[in-house]
């Protein structure tokens, strides 16, 4: 069985995916020429507009997350570690990749991305090590 630590992690991480996901699906040029929101350009600055990609990108963002939110429901460890095995193999590659490319950015901007990219790579190890719950045998009279 999940920890409850567990489970938070997976919805509030899924929700996070589930956002980035719906974003670009319904408005590829919103999401290109906006995200994350509360700073601009972060998508538009690192190349020119390609909608298949961005629709793709949204389309397994929303698959991430229901992996993530669905393992969060399911509660079993073993779920929860694929779901963090899946989230990982996204959120490191996408991490080290915006690491070498953020020079171009103002360096509040290079620090928000790093950061929160760095979440996507380090939540889903910690999910992966958090041991699962014991479970307490039935007691016997």
């Amino acid at each position: 069985m999940q920890r409850t630590i567990t489970r938070v992690l997976l919805v509030f991480f899924g929700v996070v995916e589930a956002v980035t996901g719906i974003w670009p699906l319904i408005t590829p040029t919103g999401f290109y020429q906006d995200f994350p929101g509360f700073r601009t350009g972060w998508v538009s600055m690192d190349g020119p507009f390609n909608e298949h990609l961005l629709r793709d990108f949204g389309g397994l963002n929303l698959a991430l997350a229901a992996l993530l939110i669905g393992a969060a429901v399911i509660g079993t460890t073993a779920v929860a570690r694929l779901a963090g095995v899946a989230a990982l193999l996204f959120g490191l590659p996408h991490f080290l990749y915006h690491l070498g490319h953020v020079s171009h950015f103002d360096q509040i901007d290079q620090v928000l991305i790093i950061a929160t990219t760095g979440l996507g790579a380090v939540v889903p190890i910690v999910l992966l090590l958090i041991p699962a719950r014991r479970v307490s045998p039935p007691a016997t009279p």
